[in-house]
């Protein structure tokens, strides 16, 4: 059940990301025609096509966690024997736990510190620019549990993108 859960959050991720990518270049286009063919530049165009840009990949980094298709050492893995192999994927798991972690105590900070600022051009809150932070952070917590209860019960977890 927690997997299901976790395959289904990460493929909510992956679609708002697509969705996502086609906003910013969406936006980047209209802030294109606008410059150079209304004479009248958008100003809202430009940050929210960078707001979008760190939800995107901040949501995609925490998929790849998902995937397995984070930075590794797999060269050490695949040479390692199996029992040590296991216990390396465990110590790399509880260290994604703590970096997903401060990703989301680091990260609140900074929304609630930024959070009666607005950005300019688009009146919204600046510590919106930090909740992809906060997000990320707690799905990699989330799924580098799903690969720790996976490595013990000798079962791999299936990619989001199946």
């Amino acid at each position: 059940m927690y997997s299901k859960l976790c395959a289904r959050l990460a493929k909510a991720s992956l679609m708002f990301a697509a969705a996502g990518l086609v906003t910013i270049i969406a936006c980047v286009l209209y802030q294109v025609f606008g410059r150079y063919v209304l004479n009248d530049t958008p100003t809202w165009a430009e940050q929210f096509a960078l707001l979008l840009v760190s939800y995107v990949t901040m949501l995609g980094m925490s998929v790849g966690v998902r995937d397995s298709g984070h930075i590794g050492l797999e060269s050490f893995l695949v040479l390692a024997p199996d029992a040590v192999r296991q216990k390396l994927e465990l110590v790399i798991h509880l260290l994604l736990i703590c970096f997903g972690s401060a990703m989301v105590y680091y990260g609140s900070i900074l929304a609630v510190d930024q959070w009666n600022e607005l950005l300019p051009t688009l009146g919204v809150p600046d510590g919106v620019r930090y909740l992809p932070i906060c997000i990320s952070g707690a799905m990699i917590v989330l799924f580098s549990i799903e690969h720790f209860i996976a490595i013990i019960n000798n079962t791999e977890v299936e990619p989001a993108w199946h």
